[in-house]
């Protein structure tokens, strides 16, 4: 990885303290890695990700403000606009309210709707980015990482483990998706590819008790860091919502501390449906915090932020693409220059 991405990922994962020296990549890692663009940095992808979102909210501002006056009839527009574009009705309010402040009956213009647009946007989620301090008190530092199939998870997984071996930590991952095959398949070449140690039982067997060995052998081995893989959680399936909260009880036994994370994975794409995830996986699972991927193509990047206003999660990551570097820390401003286009 460059200086700057080491950097950029230790803002991240706020490491406090390193182990083992970091693994040597094997050659299928070194290939994840190389498919980074070599020209293009992480602001310039993070616009490209949210380049239909910014596009759909550009285009309609320009087709509502022409440099004519502010009036009711215009805000409304406006405000539909920004509700369409799944910001939420709470932030597409203050939106026109901070418009209407000052400006109403005034001239104005589509870069001034979009300056105020990045400043709201910007002024919801500075106080949720956040990074994910790990390498504290506790060892190993346990992070459950949650969220509906599809969305990402072991992916996410695999690039958490990759970073946190960069930092020369000793990595554990446990398969608890023992639903799906290719699941525990996904997470054993992750665990070759970054030098983790893998823990996994067979297709069916009981998740609680393979992430209890799991812990237990993470303890004897002086892990740092053990990354727990949950099998996708469907909000309205109460029986594998149960298993879920019976993985945090058998965990508890071990550390009643524990988890210490409980990271919730989402996917951009979902639009709305992302807000009824977090309240389900936050009441029965105890999310402290998010990580949004897919955000590459999606025209409903908005979302964050309707999260953000509604539930004020702290968001420690966001994803723009398959290879490792295209998840990076969170940072407010960026995402709200990004998404205004501006």
């Amino acid at each position: 990885m460059s200086g700057k991405t080491q950097g950029a990922l230790g803002r991240l994962w706020g490491s406090k303290s390193a182990g083992e020296p970091a693994a040597t990549e094997t050659d299928s890692a070194t290939d994840t890695l190389a498919q980074a663009p070599a020209k293009t940095g992480w602001f310039g992808r993070l616009k490209q990700g949210l380049g239909k979102t910014s596009a759909k909210l550009s285009d309609g501002i320009a087709g509502i403000f022409t440099k004519k006056k502010l009036e009711a009839a215009t805000l409304e527009e406006l405000e539909d606009l920004l509700i369409e574009a799944d910001l939420g009705v709470g932030v597409a309010e203050n939106i026109v309210a901070a418009l209407r402040k000052g400006r109403y009956d005034k001239d104005i213009g589509a870069e001034d709707v979009r300056s105020v647009l990045k400043s709201e946007v910007e002024r919801v989620l500075a106080p949720v980015a956040k990074p994910l301090v790990v390498g504290g008190t506790h060892k190993p530092h346990v992070i459950l990482v949650v969220g509906v199939n599809g969305t990402g998870k072991t992916t996410t997984i695999g690039k958490l483990a990759a970073q946190f071996r960069a930092q020369g930590k000793k990595v554990m991952l446990a398969a608890a998706d023992t639903f799906r095959a290719a699941a525990i398949d996904q997470l054993g070449i992750w665990g070759e590819r970054t030098g983790a140690s893998v823990v996994a039982g067979a297709v069916g067997s009981d998740a609680a008790g393979l992430v209890y060995d799991a812990l237990a052998r993470a303890r004897e081995e002086s892990i740092d860091v053990l990354l727990v893989d949950t099998a996708g959680r469907l909000q309205n399936k109460e029986g594998l919502m149960e298993e879920l909260a019976k993985i945090v009880r058998v965990i508890r036994k071990l550390d009643p501390s524990a988890p210490h994370d409980v990271l919730l994975v989402l996917d951009a794409t979902t639009g709305q449906n992302a807000l009824s995830q977090v309240e389900v996986f936050r009441e029965r699972a105890g999310v402290t915090g998010l990580v949004m991927t897919k955000l590459d193509g999606t025209a409903r990047g908005g979302i964050l932020v309707a999260i953000s206003a509604k539930h004020a999660i702290p968001v420690h990551a966001i994803g723009v693409g398959e290879s490792i570097d295209d998840l990076q820390p969170f940072d407010a401003g960026e995402f709200a220059q990004a998404i205004a286009g501006s």
